[in-house]
């Protein structure tokens, strides 16, 4: 949610009936044991306690607290926060992302404790499912090493171009993580094409979600652009740390029975991998320039107001 008195990165379901819509033709190699994930989740849950034991409504607001019986853990009125949370100061004072402190500040921290925050229980609910959905099986397929890369740096990409272009609110959530595993998954598909059965299917259903997920975006008060940046950042990454080495059907067929036949990586993998990370390393360096200088992103693109806000007779737009 972005504008008003909470500003968070809006939850929305983000693919959660993409379950294991393909499925690897040979023999898949070891199998993780996902434990990095489940740390994300306990990890938010506890700083979203920690942030409520802050905001401590009773203190300030007594008659109009949401659960009073928690004591200072009750929630802020609904009329200031109807996703059932704290105040947006106490966001602010402990992490959330906001364009003045880290600019004219140098609050650059901000661009990582954003991520951990959460405007409400809905907001924190939502988004806590989707990263098991999502993340478990990727941490179980590929590692938790590349998992945790990949979450953090898009959750971070994602912050960078949030503040690029929105500059008079703050923002909060794991939205931006999230849709970098999105776009890690489509990624790893695309770049290990040849090893997956139901290919074209898998890649069309991942499509639509992603395509669903980022149309939402467009609804008021949602900070699309985290979505935007986070899911470029975790599909670039996507190439660079999870290409497997490639058995081509033509070996698989004419090997004789017993032998076995190392697979390789192709060529097309090391150049997708190559012009990711060139690209990846570019767009952090040109977007942190522009951030630290203080650049507004719609003097560059005066339409990508558009990308996270399409005003309608039903609602408007707010000025970023």
């Amino acid at each position: 949610m972005r504008g008003g008195d909470i500003e968070s990165r809006g939850e929305k379901d983000r693919g959660r009936n993409y379950a294991s819509s393909y499925a690897v033709e040979d023999h898949r190699d070891t199998t993780w044991i996902s434990w990095l994930i489940p740390f994300f989740v306990v990890a938010n849950v506890v700083m979203f306690v920690v942030v409520m034991y802050f905001n401590n409504c009773p203190k300030h607001d007594n008659s109009g607290c949401v659960a009073r019986f928690l004591g200072r853990f009750s929630f802020q009125p609904l009329r200031e926060n109807p996703l059932i949370g704290p105040s947006s100061s106490t966001l602010q004072r402990l992490g959330a992302l906001e364009w003045k402190k880290v600019v004219h500040q140098h609050q650059g921290w901000r661009l990582i404790t954003c991520i951990w925050l959460h405007a409400g229980v809905i907001h924190l609910i939502a988004n806590m499912l989707s990263l098991v959905i999502i993340g478990i099986r990727l941490e179980q397929q590929c590692g938790f090493v590349c998992i945790g890369i990949i979450y953090l740096f898009s959750g971070v990409g994602g912050s960078i171009l949030s503040s690029l272009f929105i500059q008079r609110s703050i923002s909060v959530g794991a939205s931006g993580a999230l849709f970098g595993l999105l776009g890690a998954m489509l990624s790893e598909l695309i770049t290990n094409w040849s090893i997956y059965t139901n290919k074209v299917c898998a890649l069309l259903t991942l499509l639509v979600i992603v395509v669903i997920n980022l149309a939402v975006g467009i609804l008021p008060h949602v900070d699309n652009f985290a979505h935007i940046g986070g899911f470029l950042t975790g599909f670039l990454l996507g190439f660079v740390l999870l290409p497997r080495p490639q058995l081509g059907w033509m070996e698989r067929r004419n090997r004789p029975a017993g032998v076995r036949v190392n697979s390789k990586y192709k060529g097309y993998q090391y150049v997708l991998g190559l012009l990711s990370l060139m690209l990846l390393v570019a767009g952090f360096i040109v977007g942190l320039v522009m951030l630290f200088r203080g650049v507004n992103g719609y003097d560059h693109c005066h339409w990508c107001h558009y990308l996270s806000c399409v005003p309608t007779s039903k609602w408007k737009c707010d000025g970023n």
